[in-house]
């Protein structure tokens, strides 16, 4: 298989558990804040969060999701699993969505639940989405590095 073609198929099973992640995640905020399935939301004028406490859900459910579905054929480096490279990528790209939710509840005043899901879980999260894929690819889910025979072979 071709180095282009690996990488779309990545890209594609990140792209599906970042998807049952996000849903998880969606589902938790807007019931939090939004009172979706509920009589009245528990932290409604708390936004940024229970954006934070459903998207930590979400991380959990994409850690698992990508160590055995998107890089299983790239372990983890880190001796914990690369659970803490995880949580502190995690976190940083964090900063993506919720900078664009406060920026429309702060800055623009928008608070509807339209309004906090286009900012937080729509364009805060394809953002993030980009920076998470790259730095779980470059830092947690490294490619193994191959023996010195093979790559002295592969260079000869």
């Amino acid at each position: 298989m071709s180095r282009h073609r690996r990488l779309a198929a990545e890209v594609l099973r990140f792209f599906v558990v970042a998807q049952a992640a996000t849903w998880v995640s969606f589902v938790l905020f807007n019931m939090l804040v939004h009172g979706l399935f509920l009589d009245r939301p528990p932290m409604p004028d708390q936004a940024i969060l229970g954006y934070v406490v459903a998207n930590s859900v979400g991380m959990v459910i994409s850690y698992h999701g990508a160590s055995r579905f998107v890089f299983p054929h790239r372990p983890p480096v880190q001796a914990d699993g690369g659970w803490s490279a995880y949580i502190a990528i995690n976190l940083a790209a964090m900063v993506l969505p919720l900078g664009c939710l406060a920026i429309s509840r702060h800055v623009l005043g928008l608070d509807s639940a339209l309004a906090d899901n286009v900012a937080g879980n729509g364009i805060g999260l394809v953002l993030a989405f980009v920076a998470r894929f790259y730095l779980f690819r470059r830092f947690v889910f490294r490619r193994p590095a191959l023996p010195q025979a093979a790559t002295e072979s592969v260079a000869g």
